[in-house]
């Protein structure tokens, strides 16, 4: 199996951290590859029509996409256990997904669209959906992650250290405290620790 890949991406990182997790990493080759959404590239094309990472390619059929499908794909596929908790797994890793969303679509803004064209309106909304998320695991989450280690947990692993990591400003451990604690144990894995984007 080949996964197309890029250091930056939490959704790319959400595949790495199970990869390690499971002890399954050698059975992929890691594929780094240097796409935006002005600039595809045509190996990520070629697997993934909507061209965005993460994109595996099989050996024993088409290629998956989209990081929910090759996630639970190679759950199943190492028997590892990681949706155990079914929906409320599932409803954690969406929630989880739509916080990196949002993320990116800043990110995204802030760097690729001239400054005279950013909306600092369109930031503020994303980043009122990421805090909303926030306050959400906060209030109604945290027995989950404080559980057996499911996908929910490293989805929301690898959507806070995004944050972190391309917008530390963000303020999101503000009155959520618990969530804060969970995060700074969760981070400290040596999945998430080998996963750990480059700085740029």
């Amino acid at each position: 199996m080949k996964l197309h890949y890029a250091p930056t991406s939490p959704f790319v990182r959400k595949v790495m951290v199970l990869l390690h997790e499971t002890g399954t990493l050698d059975s992929v080759a890691i594929h780094n590859v240097a796409t935006t959404p002005y600039a595809p590239s045509s190996d990520v094309q070629a697997s993934n029509p909507l061209a965005k990472i993460p994109a595996l390619e099989r050996d024993d059929g088409p290629a998956l996409y989209d990081s929910r499908v090759i996630c639970e794909y190679l759950d199943a596929r190492a028997e590892a256990g990681l949706y155990a908790a079914r929906w409320d797994s599932k409803v954690l890793e969406a929630t989880a997904d739509g916080m990196m969303d949002a993320a990116v679509l800043m990110t995204y803004e802030k760097r690729l669209r001239p400054e005279a064209q950013q909306s600092p309106e369109w930031i503020q909304a994303q980043l009122g959906k990421v805090l909303g998320a926030c306050s959400a695991l906060n209030a109604r989450w945290m027995s989950h992650l404080q559980g057996p280690l499911d996908m929910g947990q490293i989805a929301v692993g690898c959507a806070l250290s995004y944050l972190d990591f391309r917008h530390p400003d963000a303020g999101w451990r503000v009155g959520n405290e618990a969530l804060a604690d969970w995060f700074k144990d969760f981070e400290s894995r040596p999945s998430m620790q080998a996963t750990r984007p480059p700085e740029g």
